[in-house]
């Protein structure tokens, strides 16, 4: 049901624009100097326009993508730029041609669902979940906000113990920064 209303929504012009003045209103509020987004695969949204966007207004500013490494591991940001060539790479995702590794300050996350608590549906491999484990652990963790339809919001979502909250997630509707659990 979440993959359905994420495809009806994801075909609206007018939930993607204003999907895209949320996400760069977020990076005006919170001005990363490098952010880390995902390469959009099936219906999720697509971030590239409003990240150069971004790009184009201050030649310090960095964004970089998610790579998949190896199976069972942590991504790794490799930097992107809009002209950048690209090629196919783990489970058909295209990924920069050229490997320059970087760690972002704030990092969309890509979400077939998600709930108030800040937990998100992913596709179920848990790479973006063991990549931020990893971040706070180090004490090195960028500011994670989801990017979901707000179509496909839902009261809770089932949770695993390695499952961990974004810090919030932005809709075509609105920004949920994350509340604490219900005990």
């Amino acid at each position: 049901m979440l993959f359905e209303a994420r495809l009806h929504a994801s075909r609206d012009p007018g939930v993607n624009a204003a999907l895209n003045r949320r996400l760069l209103e977020m990076l005006q509020k919170h001005a990363p100097r490098r952010v880390g987004f995902y390469w959009p695969l099936e219906s999720e949204f697509d971030a590239r326009a409003a990240i150069a966007t971004w790009l184009a207004l201050d030649a310090a500013r960095e964004a970089c993508v998610p790579v998949v490494m190896q199976r069972d591991a942590p991504l790794a940001f490799h930097a992107w730029t809009p002209a950048m060539p690209m090629e196919i790479g783990a489970h058909r995702i295209p990924v920069p041609a050229t490997v320059r590794e970087v760690m972002p300050d704030l990092v969309f996350v890509p979400c077939v669902g998600f709930d108030e608590h800040g937990y998100r549906l992913g596709y179920g491999g848990g790479y973006y979940d063991r990549t931020l484990a990893g971040w706070r652990v180090a004490g090195a963790a960028p500011l994670a906000i989801g990017i979901a339809y707000e179509a496909c919001k839902t009261n809770a979502l089932p949770r695993e113990p390695h499952d961990l909250p974004l810090d919030a997630i932005i809709t075509d509707a609105a920004c949920y920064p994350r509340l604490p659990a219900r005990q």
